[in-house]
């Protein structure tokens, strides 16, 4: 009975271990691995979130950089012009005004002015007496001490009153009441923050060549929509955020926001309101960039903040874009809730079908062990009445000493097996080795190949792109001569060299086509005597052999034809003269011969183009037909060779190379004859 008893223990404690086994991933490891998992999504997602404004906010900070620049520019190509500097010199203030007003029209500024160290000079409209004006700006002084300098700069309420009045006006904005932001007594804000630039200008002074001058003009940003909506735009294209989420721009001088396209309620921007304690803290205080959630007027934003600092580096405001987070909120929680309903939903399923295989492991083990007992007590025949075709369980005690026959005589198949398997592995290995080499030699060519298809597409897209601006430089060009009329000889030189540029852009575009698709560039083929193509081609190179003293050695031996475009044909063999040439610069012998020459059987011409130059070293002779590789840095592109090999390839033709340094260099070309 003792033992009994034990053995029934057992039989329960493997019950309950495979009971375990069959619940336990379902109900524990996976609520545990799901729930990392969801976690990590999470905070995987939040990080996502900070990724995207974190970039919306690099977008918005470029195109405010871009705004200044461009203002800067603008003042200072303003200040080099010729018009500007004629109309400065002839100290006609009336004309001076006049042209200041149509400039600061034109460039879409809110002032524009010229100062010296005393002052206002003069301006577009006019203006009181303003010791802001003045050079206590860095600005202004930067200007007047011979540079240019674009920044941020706050202005006080009289000073933009003394440049316009209807700034001050627009500059003043009543503060709204904002939760969460640092208490304050002012009931608005009456400073402007403005893009302050100035470049140096002199200035025409009686009996002296003049004095140092800025010509200074700014942008007032407050209440500036079109400049805040803009960088909405450029953020948050449409489409560009989920459904419900909405995308907002705002431009802070201090805590109080001067433009934005956030709104206090429908038809209302919050113009006026203030940014929470806790931003203003870590980026105005601080100097630090904000990129978490933060509440927003009314609303929680994922959101992204940088200080702005003026001109004498003080941190004066901030640029600011986020959008709403609820949307983002909703569909996290959406989607946790869809997993936990999709984990119970398996779980329901599952844990029956798991429970029921885990009985038929169990079961047949119970009986096995009842009937062990039966046998025991003196039973011998007691069975367990197992189908034996039912699963590996109950064909264990029916085959256990089968099952050890067989992993004898099986011990002995594997050992003949084995001997046999070494034979074959030494036979193999020989073939395998030879295999190895041809695999390698196929992988190079094939690594090869793709190199070149891969250079050959990026060189078409990179050709074609630049095509559009040369034919825009080019028609604008054309248009400048227009518009300069007989002014135009005061600039030939310039000009002349544009154009040749121009031309010469246009001519490594085509290069670089032929060699990306030189199939477009195939042409009419016909039947030529190599000799007479060769002799159109000298005249072509003549200029070249004036200018040194070089020999030309010909031979026409040649009584078969070619079939081959004749001006692909000419393009070849001019590239290779020219080379050549380039390698004599003093003196030296070209020598020139074709002939009939079979090559494998199969008849064709050939034609030798030697020099005596200076000749080329392994390592260059290595890559001489690699595409862009030259050794004319101010003057090649590197395809004339390249492009030359896949035109003599195309025709079914060869072109080898022969040179040792100091002693010349041979090009050979085979071409098949013409059918």
């Amino acid at each position: 009975m003792p033992w009994r008893s034990r053995r029934t223990k057992r039989t329960r404690s493997v019950r309950f271990k495979l009971l375990a086994i069959a619940l336990l991933p379902t109900l524990v490891i996976l609520p545990l691995l799901l729930g990392v998992m969801m976690v990590r999504w999470n905070s995987k997602f939040d990080a996502l979130l900070t990724s995207k404004v974190n970039g919306d906010l690099t977008i918005a900070h470029q195109y405010f950089t871009h705004i200044l620049e461009t203002t800067g520019e603008q003042i200072e190509a303003l200040g080099q012009s010729v018009t500007f500097r004629d109309v400065l010199a002839s100290g006609n203030r009336p004309r001076i005004d006049d042209l200041l007003a149509i400039k600061q029209a034109e460039l879409g500024l809110d002032f524009l002015y010229i100062a010296n160290r005393q002052g206002l000079v003069s301006g577009a409209a006019p203006r009181q007496a303003n010791p802001r004006l003045d050079a206590d700006w860095p600005v202004i002084s930067t200007a007047l001490s011979g540079a240019s300098l674009t920044g941020v700069d706050i202005f006080e309420n009289a000073d933009l009153a003394a440049i316009s009045p209807g700034l001050a006006a627009r500059a003043r904005l009543d503060l709204v009441p904002t939760p969460n932001a640092v208490p304050t007594t002012r009931d608005a804000e009456t400073r402007g923050m403005v893009v302050h630039s100035a470049s140096h200008v002199s200035l025409p002074m009686e009996g002296a060549e003049g004095i140092d001058g800025a010509l200074v003009g700014g942008i007032l940003l407050n209440q500036n929509l079109v400049f805040i909506d803009t960088i909405n735009d450029l953020v948050y294209r449409k489409g560009s955020l989920p459904e419900g989420s909405q995308g907002t721009a705002t431009l802070f001088l201090d805590d109080v926001r001067i433009s934005t396209n956030v709104r206090l309620f429908e038809g209302r921007r919050a113009l006026g309101t203030r940014v929470s304690a806790a931003v203003r803290q870590n980026v105005l205080e601080d100097g630090k960039v904000w990129l978490d959630s933060a509440f927003v007027v009314n609303d929680w934003y994922i959101s992204a903040y940088e200080p702005i600092t003026d001109s004498f580096g003080k941190r004066v405001g901030m640029l600011y874009v986020g959008f709403l987070e609820a949307p983002f909120a909703q569909t996290k929680y959406e989607s946790l809730l869809i997993i936990i309903a999709a984990f119970l939903f398996v779980a329901t399923l599952s844990v029956p079908i798991f429970l029921r295989w885990a009985r038929g492991i169990f079961k047949p083990l119970e009986r096995m062990t009842q009937t062990i007992a039966r046998v025991e007590s003196g039973d011998f025949g007691a069975r367990t009445n197992i189908d034996q075709v039912q699963d590996e369980i109950s064909l264990v005690a029916e085959h256990l000493d089968d099952l050890l026959d067989q992993v004898q005589e099986r011990d002995k198949r594997l050992r003949a097996w084995n001997e046999e398997l070494n034979a074959r592995v030494d036979a193999r290995t020989s073939e395998l080795r030879e295999a190895n080499r041809q695999l390698e030699a196929t992988t190079k060519q094939l690594i090869m190949s793709e190199k070149l298809a891969a250079i050959g597409e990026i060189t078409a897209g990179v050709a074609h792109e630049i095509n559009n601006p040369v034919a825009v430089l080019q028609g604008n060009l054309d248009v400048v001569r227009d518009l300069l009329g007989e002014n135009v000889r005061l600039a030939e030189t310039e000009f002349r060299l544009i154009d040749e540029q121009v031309s010469r852009i246009n001519l490594i575009v085509t290069k670089l086509l032929q060699f990306a698709k030189p199939e477009e560039y195939a042409g009419f083929v016909e039947r030529h005597s190599p000799g007479e193509v060769i002799g159109d081609c000298l005249p072509l190179v003549q200029h070249l052999l004036n200018k040194a003293d070089i020999e030309v050695s010909r031979e026409s031996l040649a009584t078969r034809l070619i079939l081959m475009n004749r001006t692909e044909l000419q393009q070849v063999l001019v590239n290779l003269m020219v080379n050549a040439l380039h390698a004599m610069p003093g003196s030296g012998t070209l020598t020139l011969i074709d002939e009939d020459f079979d090559q494998k059987g199969k008849p064709g011409i050939r034609i030798s183009i030697r020099d005596t130059g200076t000749g080329m070293s392994p390592e260059i002779l290595g890559r001489i037909f690699d595409p862009f590789y030259t050794t004319k840095r101010r003057e090649g592109t590197g395809l004339g060779l390249s492009i030359s090999k896949t035109l003599i390839d195309r025709q079914g033709g060869t072109m080898t190379v022969e040179s040792e340094p100091g002693k010349g260099t041979l090009f050979t070309i085979w071409l098949p004859e013409a059918d």
